[in-house]
């Protein structure tokens, strides 16, 4: 099997899983299609390095991880020095809502959205990670590059600010 039929096989069998994360990190569906192409571009030209030994799921996983970091932190610089998105984030907003959903269900999920969003990236990447991507401790770990406890830690500790935002909203 040549490589680049190998790779192809490695981008049907895990390109729901970065989608996943980079939608969830990168919060719409055409900029997570972008990070995901650039992704799987970027682990296809770095695959030599890949080290067999480990899973390509956390290999990948912290690749995209990775990317959409560095994506948010140049949003976010933009953003400091051009102004606001707020057309583009009413726009958003609007093709988020379910209008035929159960109101209560929706608002709900607008404000868990909106709540891991606000989260520090240091703990929403693991959050999303596992949450949101099904990913196993052992796959946070190797995606964030850190140790096994550390990402537990990490999860518990964006659990519980995610918990305290939450029960703020709602007090």
């Amino acid at each position: 099997m040549s490589s680049e039929v190998a790779f192809a096989e490695l981008y049907r069998t895990h390109y729901r899983r970065v989608f996943g994360l980079c939608r969830q990190l990168l919060g719409k569906a055409e900029r997570a299609e972008d990070a995901a192409q650039e992704v799987f571009l970027r682990a296809h030209n770095s695959f030599a390095s890949y080290d067999i030994d480990q899973p390509f799921a956390g290999w990948i996983l912290r690749i995209a991880s990775n990317y959409c970091i560095d994506t948010l932190r140049r949003r976010r610089k933009e953003l400091e020095l051009f102004g606001t998105e707020s057309d583009e984030r009413i726009a958003a907003e609007a093709d988020d809502t379910d209008v035929l959903g159960d109101l209560l269900t929706v608002e709900r999920a607008a404000e868990v959205k909106a709540a891991v969003a606000a989260l520090p990236e240091r703990y929403r990447v693991p959050l999303v990670l596992a949450y949101y991507n099904d990913a196993s401790y052992d796959d946070v770990a190797a995606a964030l590059g850190v140790t096994r406890s550390h990402a537990g830690t990490l999860i518990c500790r964006a659990k519980q600010t995610l918990r305290r935002a939450l029960q703020k909203e709602t007090s």
